[in-house]
């Protein structure tokens, strides 16, 4: 790490030990009760936190908004198209500027190096809030809403993402189950399974903290005994027709059906998703999947969405308060 990079910076899980990841998550439910229970103390007052999004959300950008207003902070805003970073300006430079007039900057984008060199040029607290790579603060809503349903240690905990295992987010949950000692699994066409790299990290991780690290093909087997079955979108936005004519057929046997959720064995099994997500018919890409390949909902169907199993609302409304816990960490009194 850059010496010069302010220790509150979380660019990636691996930024974290399972402690201070633990830790986190542990204030996040502090943070959470203080909300309901509409106390929430304005612990980041005068504190000002740049938004740099160079590609949309919405659960991530609101997360951030909510957390920092509910906390006394104020936010700028800098859309796809709201800014010269990267293009008129270099990282770095955008970096330093931005570090002169912001108390944090929290980042969106593409490359993981972007949010690297922001971290190592601003001087003030960066936070991923996604890349291609790693997906950290929606690790911590993950981890604190796998608690919250199950009520056991982490350890105790068995997850299984099907799906696309190269994605940022089936990359940064085993990194995070292997880091907090989980039962964390990858249920992949051979094609779409973890790089050999995060592969290998989270082997190496599972050797320190007792996890359970597994990579396979059969999604039944994949989910057998799990408590949480993982999905995500098949495409990310922006990616070509092409892709999905690629994708569809592969990923269609690891698609979250009633049958998968009962493969897991465990009535108590819950379903997790990092929205938004192809389920139904009912939006333009849904309709599109529908007509072009047959199946009514993508990466799971209705019926598993809607159903008591279902938690991926608790999941959103997570990020929120998992944020306030990197915010009030970083730059809190």
């Amino acid at each position: 790490m850059n010496p010069r990079r302010h220790p509150g910076s979380l660019t990636k899980e691996l930024d974290l030990d399972a402690k201070e990841f633990l830790d986190l998550v542990d204030l996040a439910a502090q943070l959470k009760l203080e909300k309901e229970e509409r106390h929430q103390h304005q612990r980041l007052a005068g504190r000002n936190i740049a938004l740099v999004f160079e590609k949309n959300s919405t659960r991530t950008r609101c997360a951030f908004e909510v957390a920092a207003h509910d906390l006394g902070a104020h936010v700028t805003y800098l859309g796809p198209d709201g800014s010269h970073i990267g293009r008129e300006e270099s990282i770095k430079d955008t970096a330093r500027v931005l570090g002169r007039m912001f108390d944090g900057i929290e980042y969106r984008g593409f490359a993981q190096e972007t949010v690297e060199e922001l971290a190592d040029h601003a001087g003030v607290p960066v936070w991923n809030g996604l890349t291609d790579s790693w997906h950290p603060t929606q690790m911590l809503a993950d981890v604190m809403t796998m608690l919250e349903h199950r009520r056991v240690p982490a350890p105790e905990i068995a997850v299984c993402f099907t799906g696309d295992g190269r994605n940022n987010v089936a990359r940064s949950l085993l990194v995070t189950g292997a880091l907090l000692g989980m039962d964390v699994r990858i249920a992949a066409p051979p094609a779409l399974q973890p790089p050999a790299d995060v592969l290998a990290t989270a082997q190496d991780l599972a050797r320190s903290s007792g996890a359970r690290v597994l990579v396979t093909d059969d999604p039944v087997a994949g989910v057998a005994g799990a408590d949480f079955v993982y999905t995500d979108v098949w495409v990310s936005m922006g990616e070509s027709q092409t892709q999905w004519d690629a994708r569809v057929p592969l990923l269609t046997p690891y698609r979250v059906t009633e049958e998968l959720m009962t493969a897991t064995g465990r009535p108590h099994a819950r379903f997790l998703h990092c929205l938004p997500a192809l389920h139904d018919r009912s939006t333009t890409l849904g309709a599109r999947v529908f007509d072009t390949y047959g199946l009514d909902g993508a990466e799971v169907t209705d019926a598993v969405f809607e159903s008591d199993r279902s938690v991926v609302f608790d999941q959103a409304e997570n990020r929120m308060h998992t944020i306030k816990a990197v915010l009030v960490h970083a730059l809190g009194a």
